[in-house]
Formats: C-alpha cells, structure tokens, sequence
C-alpha cells in the first residue's frame, strides 16, 4: 500500500492511499490527475517491486526530482529515469522553480526500522533487555505534574512561549518545528529530539501497536534540519503506549546494556512520552541526551510531560486542518468535475459568453421537468442542438427524439406526418401510416418553426397539449400519448398573435418556459472559440492540419456581423479549411469579401484627428446611427440594445443634430 500527500502545486492536500501503481499527469487517466501546466500529460509512475518502491518519470517535458534530506536527486538519463525511494522522500515534478511536491509513504516504511513493534510481535519474547525505568508519569496525573512546576515562575514563563508558538501553527511541518523549538529551549539538557506519529490509515485493533512512523529527528543546534530516525527502545516504546505514561531511563547505556538502539546511537539517557487525544495515542515524543554531564532527571521528565500535552493538542490540530484542506481539495476538485459534467450536458452547443451561461442556467433549471419549452433565436443560432441537449440529458433520454420542420411540408402532408393516417384516408393512403407523435411516444418531439404551422394545424397541436391525445386522419378514435414538445421559432410569436396568424391560446401553452438563444452579434467572445471549434472539427474530417487563425484573421472575424449566427461561422470555416494548404495559417486575404468588407467599416468609423472628445463624439454618432438602422428606426428597440434609456437616446441624438 502506498500513500501520496501533495504538499505543494493547484491540488496541494490532496491525499490518496492505494495499492498498485500511481500514475501522475495532466492527462484524464491518471490515478493522480494535477492540473498544473508545468506537468506533463503522462509525467511519472510509483511502483512496488517487491520491498522497493520505485519512481520512474516517463520522459517529461519539465522531469522530475527527488527531495531527499538536504539533497536534491535529479531523475534523469543518468539514471535510467528511474530511482528507489527511501522513507522521508518527496516527489519534485515539473517546473524546477516550482515544482508539485508529492510526499510518498508506504507500508513498507511503516515500523521504525526494528525499533516499533508491529501489531504480530507484541506477542512474542522481545531479544532486548526491559527497560529499567526509574521514573514515569501516567497521563491521568498532569493535575500533578502541573502542580509540581507552578512554583517555578521562570520555568512557566518559558512553557507559555513554547505553548503558544506550537499552538499558533498549523501546517503539520511547522508544528514539528514549534515542538522541536520547545524541546530545546526548556530542556537545556537535550540533544535530540525524535517525534514518532501513528498513520492515521491503521485504525481498529491494530491501531493500538502498529504503523507508528518517525516523522522527524532534530538536533540541538542544527534548527530545522531533519536527520534520519533515531530509534527507540522497543520496551521503551511499549511502556509509553500500554501504560500511557512518561518514562525516563537516567543512564541509558547502564539500564539498558544489551540494548542496540541505545547503544547504536550512544545515548546517555532517555525519555519518552506518550501524544495523546482523549483516549487515542497519536505518537510518542522522544528526547535523547547524547552528552555524559547532562543525564536527565524526574524534574526533566515533569517538563516533557507539559510539552507533550501541548504538543498532542498542536498535532490533533494540525491533522484537523489538513483534514479540512484535504477537504476543501476534494470540495474543490468534485465541484470542478460536476462543473465538467454539467458542461458536458450540452456538448455540441459551444459557449463562454455570460449570455451563453445564462442561457445554460436556464437550460439547467428545465431538463429534468416535463414543461413545454419554446426556443427563440434567429436562423442559424443552433435551436435544434438546443432541443437534442434538452431531451438527451433528460429521464426521457432512452425513448426517441424526433424533429420536424414545420415550413418544410405542405398543410396536408405535415398534418399526416405529425398526426398519421388511416388506410384510405385521403387518396393514396393505401395503408396505416403512424405520425411522429405517436413514434414519439414517451420521448420528445421537436417543432422547429412552429410559427409556419398553419392554424387547422395549431388546434390540433393545442389538443395534444392540452389532453396528450391525436387523433390520426381517418380515424374515428383518439389515442394517448406521452410525448414532451419543444417547440422552436425564429418569429416573434407576440406580433404573429396579434396578426391572426397564430392561435393565441397555444402561444400561451408554448410560453410556459420560453429560452431565447442569443446571437452570435451578442457574444461575440464566443467567436474565437466557434472557430476553433469548427476548424478541429473539419481538419479532422479532411485529414487536413491546419496551423491556426492568425490574430487579425480572428479580429476581422470578431467584427463581423454574422447574420448567419453559428451556421454561417462553421460554413465558413469549412471552407477556409478545404482551400487552404496543410500547415498554413489562415489569414485575412482567406476570408470571404464580405468579412474582409470589415476593414472598409472600421476605415468609416476611424475618427479624423483632433481631440480626444472630438474623436470619441465621431465614433459615438456612428455607432447611434448604425444602431438605429440595425433596428429600422426603432428608438426603443436602439435603446435596449446600447444598454440606455429611451430619454438617454434621445437626448444622445438631439445633442448630435439627428431626427
């Protein structure tokens, strides 16, 4: 089993413990997924082989290295581009300036290199000596050990600034070193401190012996830099943990001569006290004295017990705030997915535009009901893709969905092919014919053009609204059925009404939940994108790569009008696409003359020289003119489009002598 921390880059706390390989990239697939730029799509693996862990970068653009101690390990050609991780090693990638720093544990690392017994030795004879222990101090008597220092004034003023700094840390790494600081400063005989922590993955009860990992190993004088683990005498350790005391062995060497930790490390003497939660054991605090003058005392080992409980309450802490980074990572990253997903409920329909959002919002708010929508917008702003999304991510997604155009038949074949027939029914009906709607039945029916239908038509289509009944031509019987319409119309529906042209009633029912799609002259923004879009699109199609718009190709696009809103975007670029060679760029003499007829506008709008107010009053009066034509004289109609009040505009034009 391993475990990754990513301490540093865009997803910095996130934490994944898994057994198998660990794959690191950009791209999609990979069990770790960073977003960071500097990281390759394919960027790094972690693998087991037995008892190593390997790391290997799979020939990234930026590399990787491997922080180990003081030293930094490069991960290169020289190499192989593969290493052996030790415990206490951390992952560099990417971007050597800043790179995604991931920290690496595993269970092979868990015990303190035969100094921690695991859950399955408890049992069994230890080869080490017990330790002679001539002065501990159970967790249940602080009352005591504080009463034995609060005569001490000097020593108290030293513990609140201790304290105080363990408790005004965070991050994990400087809680350790605000407890490291701490141990220094009030035990002036310390040398070496070791703080060992319990993984918070082993939990029931193997929790009580097992997977307790040195985290770091500090040296008087040396602040900050961590060395390699020392170990603890396993007797020593296990006092603290089943008694959950503090203990101190005066002379180390002498109590414990058979010892290999201890006399490994040559220390002197030794104590150890338990952190602690309530009931739960988070770890152990070591501190060694590695110099014959200064062997601790009872009065030393009062002072580690303060220590500890201030220091179990900064790590419960520590773990507590990166638990909630962890999950502010993972509240971050699943509201990233769910934005992806719910983007991707309307794939197909492309859009950044704060108008295109809103009409995402709108679309959001009337999948999952079974209203009747009505989608307004021009020619060629895409309302039959709006209709398909609708129905796609609907629970109606299963059953078929099913357009028709409404001006593309004659009265009496659209009424047959929408409501059906029966055999002989008019002349040339020779057999049962089932209508759309009942091959519909279930799904969606899409009425594009709805203002076309003619109005014996409209009363029909009411009746299906209004009852979920058809009757097919020539029959004497109706039938149910269950079919959501979503009608589409490039007319304003409010004028056809008040022509006679359409059934005031079935405009009502159409307008239970109107969605207008803005056009392409409203969000220009979105051009760009489109353009991209349509030139993968068709690129792909022809196997034909093309380099890209150049930047004024784009601009002239941007200027553009576009009457034909989206379709005439990707006709456009289809062509584009078909006369240009492979690997070109597209530039502005490619473009049809009347995008390029563009330049001419903006040679009309550009101001003759003189001042500034002078120049922004010429282009002010163009743009007041080119807008009321736009709108054929319609001053209210001009003044919701330029984003002002209708006596705002009229002022505007008197000041410029227009009528």
């Amino acid at each position: 089993m391993i475990r990754v921390d990513v301490e540093q880059g865009e997803l910095q706390g996130f934490s994944l413990e898994i057994a198998g390989d660990i794959t690191f990239g950009r791209a999609a697939d990979n069990v770790v997924r960073l977003p960071d730029w500097h990281v390759s799509s394919r960027h790094a693996v972690l693998r087991t082989e037995g008892s190593r862990v390997i790391f290997r970068d799979l020939g990234s653009t930026n590399g990787s290295r491997v922080l180990r101690g003081d030293s930094l390990v490069n991960v290169d050609v020289s190499c192989q581009y593969e290493l052996e991780l030790q415990a206490g090693d951390r992952l560099a990638l990417g971007d050597p300036k800043s790179p995604v720093v991931v920290r690496v544990f595993s269970e092979l690392w868990a015990q303190i290199r035969g100094a921690v017994p695991a859950a399955d030795e408890a049992p069994r004879e230890s080869h080490e000596p017990d330790a002679r222990v001539v002065a501990q101090r159970p967790v249940s008597a602080m009352a005591d050990v504080r009463r034995s220092v609060e005569t001490d004034r000097t020593l108290l003023g030293s513990l609140y600034e201790v304290t105080r700094a363990m408790s005004g840390a965070l991050a994990m790494s400087d809680v350790l070193d605000a407890v490291a600081g701490a141990v220094f400063s009030v035990l002036p005989r310390a040398t070496h401190m070791t703080v060992v922590l319990r993984d918070e993955s082993v939990t029931g009860a193997r929790a009580a012996h097992d997977g307790y990992v040195p985290v770091t190993t500090r040296v008087r004088g040396e602040p900050g830099q961590p060395i390699e683990a020392v170990p603890i005498a396993r007797s020593v350790f296990r006092k603290v943990l089943t008694q959950r005391a503090a203990v101190l062995v005066a002379d180390a060497q002498q109590d414990l001569a058979g010892t290999a930790s201890i006399l490994g490390a040559s220390i002197l003497s030794t104590m150890a006290a338990p952190l602690w939660k309530g009931e739960e054991i988070l770890g152990v605090l070591e501190v060694d004295n590695r110099n014959s003058p200064g062997i601790f005392g009872e009065r030393d080992l009062d002072v580690l017990m303060l220590l500890a409980a201030s220091a179990s309450l900064a790590i419960a802490n520590a773990r507590l705030y990166r638990k909630v980074q962890q999950g502010e990572a993972s509240a971050k990253a699943e509201a990233g997915y769910l934005k992806q997903t719910a983007q991707k409920k309307f794939e197909g329909i492309i859009g950044e535009s704060a108008a295109m959002k809103a009409m995402f919002s709108q679309l959001s708010k009337v999948i999952e009901t079974r209203v009747t929508v009505l989608i307004e917008g021009e020619t060629g702003t895409g309302k039959e893709r709006v209709a398909s999304a609708i129905h796609y991510q609907s629970q109606r997604r299963d059953k078929l969905f099913i357009a028709q155009n409404c001006a593309a038949l004659p009265e009496s074949l659209l009424e047959s092919e929408l409501f059906g027939h029966k055999r002989g029914a008019f002349t040339g009906a020779d057999s049962d014919k089932k209508g759309l709607f009942e091959l519909a039945d279930g799904g969606t029916m899409f009425l594009d053009e709805i203002g076309e239908m003619p109005l014996t038509l409209q009363s029909k289509l009411l009746r299906v609204l209004q009852e979920g009944e058809i009757r097919p031509l020539g029959s004497p019987t109706t039938r149910s059925i269950d079919v959501r319409i979503v009608a589409a119309t490039n007319r304003k529906l409010e004028d056809e009404v008040k022509e006679g042209r359409f059934r005031q009633d079935l405009y009502y029912r159409l307008q239970v939940f109107p969605i207008r799609l803005p056009t392409l002259r409203e969000r220009r923004d979105d051009i760009p994108l489109l353009a991209r879009h349509f030139l993968d699109k068709y690129s792909r199609e022809m196997g034909k790569p093309i380099a890209g718009f150049s930047q004024q190709t784009l601009e002239l696009m941007m200027s553009y009008g576009w009457p034909g809103n989206v379709r005439e975007v990707e006709n456009e670029v289809q062509r584009l696409v078909i006369q240009t060679d492979p690997g070109s760029y597209l530039l502005p003499h490619d473009l049809s003359a009347r995008i390029r007829n563009v330049e001419g506008v903006l040679d009309k709008v550009r101001p003759p020289r003189g001042t500034l107010k002078e120049m922004i009053e010429h282009i002010e009066k163009w743009l007041l003119i080119e807008a009321l034509r736009e709108h054929k004289g319609n001053k209210s109609a001009t003044a919701k489009t330029l984003g002002i009040t209708r006596e705002g505009l009229h002022k505007k034009l008197k000041g410029f002598g227009i009528g």
